[in-house]
């Protein structure tokens, strides 16, 4: 196995750039059979054979060899789709079973500049809501800060694992910024004050980066950010590690597009709810958006929210995401997809839309993302269509483990499904 991409955040008398080697999964053979399988990459598969072997999808189609001893998951009636990937929440780092308490939360550093800020440490293997949205089909996520002009570094992880090294895929993932409503404080109350901020910080990081030396001799003006922010600017402004942009209003998004027309960046709309009016330009400037399809409620943020935001921005052209960011809304991922298919985006935009278009995105899509031999066995064997409220997820399984489906809440549920009886 080729070694993973995932780093732990970056700090001060540590080497940089630490790899994990690939995390051990069962040797386990799996052969799940006689299933719908929609593998995104391709066509629909009836009557087909999904066969996973060591943590990886091994072959998909209806003439798969199973070979001797394997494990026989019969999915009769069954669909099969790749995992959910959940993209830009608190998910691990913010624990909704404690109420949304502030000692729970391990999202935000305060301050506005927190370049240097990775949430990584902050995750809790051991999170009771990571077994929640596993329910829900979703096997992935990429956690993100939140707070701050530039918020911090959000990672793609996977969830299963009872250690940091063993379910983080990569780190960092994305650089967050705040162009929205909350983000211009850092700019005295001002968009234009906080684009002005964030401006200069970024011409700082290309000044950090050319001049390192002279900084260390202190032969430089001083800049607006640490040299620890201003270092994990780098690979921002050289163009290799995305900016996830948070921005609703249509001036925000056009901000966001020249910024980063401007820095040469990377650029990913989080949000984007007025982002059906600029589509055109975001499809020019081949900037995905990530979008909530159930927002419709207008804000000061944003005074145009539309259902069909999505089937909008697809038919411009727009690599379009399909998320639910707050922490009580993350397992509601698939009603939000079906949502999108019920205001006219097709189901097959939708199903990528929480799979592949994520996995593309931010760049994992040779490992994740659609159902292929050789890409991690991440996927869910579901009762029927995904999207439809009254299906299940059967099977979850995650680097080729079925990691069950039982959380807190099948706990409670099953404890008191039954009342004692009176005396």
């Amino acid at each position: 196995m080729t070694p993973r991409t995932a780093r732990l955040p970056m700090r001060a008398g540590l080497a940089l750039g630490l790899v994990f080697g690939a995390v051990p999964v069962s040797a386990q053979t799996i052969a799940i059979t006689n299933a719908t399988i929609y593998p995104v990459s391709g066509p629909k598969v009836e009557h087909g054979t999904v066969l996973i072997r060591d943590g990886k999808i091994s072959a998909v189609g209806t003439n798969v060899s199973i070979p001797s001893g394997a494990t026989r998951i019969d999915a009769e009636g069954r669909w099969v789709t790749p995992g959910f990937i959940q993209s830009g929440t608190t998910l691990g780092i913010k624990l909704l079973e404690s109420g949304g308490l502030t000692q729970t939360a391990e999202d935000s550093l305060g301050g506005e500049i927190n370049a240097a800020f990775n949430v990584a440490e902050g995750i809790d293997p051991a999170s009771l809501t990571i077994p929640v949205a596993r329910l829900e089909g979703i096997t992935g996520t990429v956690a993100v800060p939140s707070y701050g002009l530039i918020r911090g570094q959000g990672v793609w992880f996977d969830l299963v694992g009872d250690r940091l090294e063993d379910l983080l895929v990569k780190s960092p993932a994305a650089m967050v910024v705040d162009l929205s409503e909350t983000g211009k404080s850092a700019g005295g109350g001002s968009r234009a004050g906080s684009l002005q901020k964030l401006r200069r910080v970024l011409r700082d990081a290309l000044e950090y980066s050319r001049r390192k030396e002279d900084y260390r001799r202190g032969q430089m003006q001083p800049l607006s950010a640490s040299a620890e922010d201003l270092e994990a600017l780098e690979p921002v402004v050289k163009g290799e590690l995305p900016v996830l942009a948070f921005a609703n209003r249509r001036s925000d998004i056009e901000n966001a597009l020249r910024v980063a027309r401007d820095f040469k960046l990377r650029l990913i709309i989080w949000g984007g709810i007025e982002a059906w009016q600029t589509a055109g330009e975001l499809a020019a400037a081949r900037v995905p958006v990530v979008v909530e399809p159930l927002t419709n409620v207008p804000t000061f943020d944003a005074l145009s929210p539309r259902l069909d935001n999505a089937t909008l921005l697809r038919a411009a052209g727009v690599t379009t995401v399909l998320a639910q960011h707050d922490m009580a809304h993350f397992r509601d991922l698939r009603q939000a997809a079906g949502n999108a298919v019920r205001n006219g985006l097709s189901w097959d935009d939708a199903l990528r839309g929480v799979t592949l278009a994520p996995a593309e995105v931010f760049g994992l899509q040779d490992r994740y993302g659609s159902l292929e031999p050789g890409k991690v066995a991440n996927l869910v064997v579901w009762s029927g269509d995904p999207f439809e409220f009254s299906s299940t997820a059967e099977h979850v399984f995650i680097r080729g483990r079925d990691v069950g489906t039982e959380s807190r809440q099948t706990q409670l549920r099953d404890r008191y499904r039954e009342l004692p009886p009176k005396f």
